[in-house]
């Protein structure tokens, strides 16, 4: 479904799956470095932290997931190949999932990173009801140490 604007339609949330490669390997091989970052983002992107719980696999790689009123953000580090898997998912308009995928970016030190925004939970303002669609891809943006690009973007250029 192509959704276009409308003031009718809403989306519940953003989601942003992000990929980051070419890391600092001690960095996403620390639990305690990644339970702080990942906190960090949380409020760096103005959410509420509500709970969270990180875990230190054997002989390396960490997965954990900070809980905020607004929803989650969750990664899965392999170290070992200087990647991480993070999901952003926030509700409402009081945070932006985009400035936690920034701020990871950054103290991960990445090389490259991608991420896929997604609409979730379209609904229609005037019904009240659920759209009931798979969610609608709002951005794709890749991010190298050369810059930024937009990929197959419905923005046109905008980031």
């Amino acid at each position: 479904m192509n959704v276009k604007p409308d003031s009718t339609v809403v989306n519940l949330g953003r989601h942003l799956l992000a990929e980051f490669y070419d890391c600092n390997s001690n960095i996403l091989n620390n639990v305690q470095m990644i339970e702080d970052m990942m906190t960090e983002a949380a409020v760096a992107c103005g959410a509420t932290v509500v709970d969270k719980n990180f875990h230190m696999f054997s002989p390396y790689g960490v997965s954990g997931v900070v809980i905020i009123s607004e929803s989650h953000l969750a990664i899965h580090t392999w170290p070992e190949y200087g990647y991480a898997a993070v999901d952003l998912f926030t509700c409402g308009d009081s945070c932006d999932p985009r400035v936690a995928y920034d701020f990871l970016r950054e103290k991960f030190h990445a090389g490259s990173a991608f991420y896929s925004e997604l609409k979730r939970g379209l609904m229609n303002t005037e019904t009240q009801k659920m759209i009931e669609s798979p969610f609608h891809v709002e951005a794709q943006m890749a991010t190298t140490t050369a810059g930024a690009a937009i990929i197959g973007s419905d923005n046109k250029g905008e980031g």
